[in-house]
């Protein structure tokens, strides 16, 4: 069956940005001159998706908007002549079909997916967190759509990582999958969630890219609260592989972990040096910093 639908858990408080995120949700802060969680929900669509899925809170209406027309908006664009803001802003909101999901308590990133159940239905899904930032030729979530179209099975996005960062992520151990010609494929067994450096099974983490089967939602039913009272992805995804295969797929392309303050900073600053309306003065303005 074919991957149609992406869940985007965006339900969380942003703490890390305050007074930022005070009133406005951090997937709305933006990198250059689009919110963080576009670039994600066009990296699905550009992979195929069909259905994007927003698992929102009562703070987050500001991604409502956005996603949503703007007629008002549109009219005076439309006014001043300015064609080529007006395709842009048409753009969004004919991405994709978007649908949203309340997540009223927030217990983790497992029950933030398990909410989604029921738009999701019987059938594999992405989940994509949009705090990672990747920059591909390929659509990150399409490279682990193939991977899924190979293995019918789970697919988690992994990267290699410095060991002495291994306690901010989970940790993959695994065997590389013989048969396949990119070696970038593995075949998962264990999961390891924020292991000091010295108990990490591996150098791979796994970041917020995911292909998942209807199964899950049984697993997350049944994984009680772990760590600060949270239902854990992670945990599900253990479960699952105890009927399942679960594999790890070391993804092409450069990942900005925009959910924290540097890593958004990273995101912006090579992101804009990429535009080529910008990149050019942008680079010449750096070029000219003091920095001594």
């Amino acid at each position: 069956m074919r991957v149609r639908k992406a869940v985007f858990p965006a339900a969380g408080w942003g703490t890390r940005f305050l007074p930022a995120t005070k009133a406005q949700p951090k997937e709305m802060l933006p990198l250059v001159d689009k919110p963080i969680i576009q670039y994600a929900v066009e990296e699905a669509v550009a992979a195929g998706v069909e259905q994007i899925i927003i698992v929102t809170s009562s703070q987050k209406r500001a991604i409502e908007d956005h996603f949503d027309a703007s007629l008002e908006l549109e009219q005076l664009l439309e006014a001043r002549g300015d064609i080529e803001m007006l395709r842009q802003i048409r753009h969004i909101s004919d991405l994709a079909q978007v649908a949203y999901v309340r997540q009223k308590e927030q217990l983790g990133l497992g029950h933030a997916v398990l909410v989604a159940k029921e738009l999701v239905g019987h059938e594999p899904f992405a989940v994509i967190l949009s705090d990672d930032v990747v920059v591909s030729e390929r659509p990150c979530i399409g490279q682990l759509i193939h991977a899924y179209e190979r293995t019918h099975a789970s697919v988690v996005a992994v990267t290699r990582i410095p060991r002495q960062d291994t306690a901010r992520y989970g940790m993959i151990a695994g065997v590389p999958v013989d048969d396949e010609p990119d070696g970038r494929l593995y075949k998962l067994s264990r999961l390891v969630e924020k292991p000091a450096p010295e108990d990490a099974p591996s150098d791979l983490a796994i970041i917020g890219r995911y292909i998942l089967t209807p199964k899950i939602f049984d697993k997350l039913e049944q994984t009680q609260r772990g760590a600060g009272g949270e239902i854990q992805l992670t945990d599900a995804i253990e479960a699952l592989m105890e009927e399942q295969d679960v594999y790890g797929y070391a993804f092409e392309g450069v990942r900005y972990d925009a959910g924290t303050g540097m890593g958004w900073l990273k995101a912006s600053v090579e992101l804009a040096l990429q535009r080529p309306d910008i990149g050019d003065e942008f680079r010449a303005y750096l070029r000219g910093l003091d920095l001594t």
